[in-house]
């Protein structure tokens, strides 16, 4: 019997997998620019300029880091059902939203069965969906980047499951309204609304989870509260998809550092949601200062980012180089819509300074 190599067990639809593109640590961006770490402007990940509480930071010091973590998180659940005015059966938290992701794909999606998104969207689905073997349908959004609704509708097949939205959308920064959600509710799909940047809009559907047992909304720790390093983040939805999630789940899967963080800045919230308020701020003032420059078109943001066009593919890499050439560091997409815009997080007042003064210089 010829002997097979280990890559040759290897499930087919994963031999080759399209993987998702992170963005670089920061000691990377630095070597690749030629300056000291110190001196980078990393406006390339949506991350919270201003980092997490003091106390969280307390708390992780503080934390029982030999003993496992609670399987079924019920000190997490009751805090964030404090946060969120919904029931802890209502909320289940993961490794960051995107084990949340994946577990949900590992709950629905067998190969074969299909995925409806609306392009230019966050990666990650994609990327889920091509290790769960499933085909993605990407259904193109309108000129102002709003849902087809039309358009979903028609890709719907016997094989599709769930629909993936996210609001603010990431990277074109508009919200799903709620009648639209609630149209696409009514196709008895799963529907998962990711709003992983909820904080910086104020802007929610999750009290329709009790209307809707096909609802799915999607929640993180790593923007608003500054834990991305740590990986938190929780879902909302009807309380016996919980408890199939909890069943699927990695039992320890939320660690106790994590754990820890995150109880802390719930229990800080009025400081977190002071610097949410300084980024949106910010936000609104570098898409005032970008709209008054030529060449670059700046669109309406919820989030704690703003895509950024430029009238040319050419003119939007040029950006993008010149701007990681003197260590400010941007977001660029493979999507053929977005060939000619690049995103900008909002970081702190001297940063923002910095990438405006860039842009203008490099414009002109």
């Amino acid at each position: 019997m010829p002997q097979k190599r280990a890559t040759d067990l290897i499930r087919p639809h994963l031999a080759s997998v399209q993987t998702y593109q992170p963005v670089d640590p920061p000691e990377v961006l630095a070597a690749r620019a030629g300056i000291p770490r110190e001196s980078i402007v990393k406006l390339n990940g949506n991350e919270n300029p201003y980092g997490p509480s003091p106390k969280a930071m307390e708390a992780v010091s503080e934390a029982e880091l030999h003993i496992y973590p609670d399987p079924f998180q019920r000190r997490l659940r009751a805090a964030l059902s404090d946060y969120t005015g919904l029931a802890p059966d209502n909320i289940i938290a993961g490794a960051g939203s995107d084990e949340l992701i994946d577990l949900l794909f590992r709950l629905f999606i067998e190969p074969g069965d299909s995925i409806l998104d609306c392009d230019p969207t966050f990666a990650m689905y994609a990327f889920c969906a091509r290790v769960a073997g499933g085909e993605l349908r990407l259904i193109q959004r309108g000129e102002l980047f709003q849902i087809d609704l039309d358009a979903v509708r028609s890709a719907i097949d016997e094989n599709t499951k769930i629909i993936f939205i996210s609001s603010p959308n990431n990277p074109t920064g508009n919200l799903a309204a709620e009648d639209e959600v609630r149209a696409l509710l009514d196709t008895g799909l799963i529907v998962v609304i990711d709003e992983a940047y909820f904080e910086f809009s104020g802007e929610t559907v999750a009290p329709l989870v009790h209307e809707y047992d096909n609802l799915v909304v999607l929640r993180t720790m790593s923007k608003w509260a500054g834990l991305a390093g740590l990986r938190i983040g929780y879902g909302i939805m009807d309380s016996g998809l919980v408890d199939h999630i909890v069943d699927i789940k990695s039992p320890y899967n939320v660690n106790i550092a994590a754990e820890a963080a995150a109880l802390a800045s719930l229990d800080d919230r009025d400081y977190l949601l002071g610097n949410v308020q300084r980024i949106v701020e910010g936000r609104e003032r570098m898409h005032d200062a970008l709209t008054a420059m030529d060449g670059v078109k700046p669109w309406p943001s919820h989030g704690n980012y703003i895509l950024c066009q430029m009238d040319c593919p050419e003119r939007a890499q040029d950006m993008f180089d010149q701007l990681a050439s003197r260590g400010i560091f941007v977001r660029k997409f493979g999507s053929d819509r977005l060939r000619d815009c690049f995103r900008v997080a909002i970081g702190t007042p001297s940063e923002n300074a910095a990438f405006l003064n860039a842009v203008g210089e490099i414009a002109r």
